[in-house]
């Protein structure tokens, strides 16, 4: 793929900063691969020195066999209309990364909690990941690929008793 000038300056000063995986995902696009102890210096760098001045989304992806969590952050410029996605990786068992809400406020609070409710991720420096959807919860962490709902369900609301329900999901 051809980078612009300006994806190319970006791609420049990124690496000439950080010791990261960079590449163009295609026109418009450019991911990056970071240690997550850089994370916050990154975008730091991006928001202030490149101006990705809108956190637009934060994702998780559960990597159950690597034993990790991918963290993936989508920050748009308006000026420059270029998406930076960025790529972290965190343990999946102790799930915890440095908050990005210092940087991008109040917009990236309510991602971090959301993440935080579906996967577990501890934002430390959040002050605020209370549940936004999951009222009551004290299960484990929904969205894990290991989370078995039908076995969830089966054993909270499921009743022996119903006809219906037995022969949905089994005599034992």
């Amino acid at each position: 793929m051809v980078e612009s000038v300006r994806e190319k300056e970006i791609i420049e000063n990124i690496t000439k900063n950080f010791k990261v995986d960079v590449g163009i995902q295609r026109e418009r696009r450019i991911w990056v691969k970071s240690p997550s102890e850089d994370l916050i210096d990154l975008c730091m760098f991006v928001k202030n020195k490149l101006g990705f001045k809108h956190l637009s989304a934060l994702s998780v992806t559960d990597w159950p066999k690597k034993g990790e969590y991918e963290l993936t952050y989508h920050i748009w410029s308006y000026d420059d209309k270029i998406l930076i996605t960025i790529k972290t990786m965190v343990d999946r068992e102790n799930p915890e990364i440095e908050t990005v809400s210092k940087i991008w406020g109040e917009s990236s609070q309510i991602h971090e909690r959301e993440m935080h409710e579906l996967f577990g991720v501890k934002f430390k420096g959040n002050p605020d990941l209370s549940p936004l959807f999951l009222e009551d919860w004290d299960g484990p962490a929904p969205f894990r690929k290991d989370f078995d709902w039908r076995e969830y369900v089966r054993n909270e609301y499921y009743s022996k008793d119903n006809d219906r329900e037995s022969a949905y999901f089994g005599r034992d």
